[in-house]
């Protein structure tokens, strides 16, 4: 890739993640406003909560397996 290329390429990326990033500023001042950034925030946590069991559960059947060999 040519020094031009990656300067180009370089400085899209910097204006898309700036513009990405006031959008999404505006987005939580409005979800924080309506009362609605609880919701994301139960969704996030039930998620994770949910790949934490899973992981918990996956290790449990692991060590059972490491256990009859």
């Amino acid at each position: 890739m040519t020094r031009l290329h990656a300067t180009l390429l370089f400085s899209f990326l910097t204006l898309l993640l700036s513009v990405q990033t006031a959008m999404a500023q505006d987005m939580a001042t409005e979800m924080r406003s309506n009362g609605k950034i609880y919701v994301v925030v139960f969704v996030l946590a039930t998620i994770f909560a949910g790949i934490l069991g899973f992981l918990v559960y996956l290790e449990r059947r692991i060590k059972k397996l490491e256990s009859k060999k």
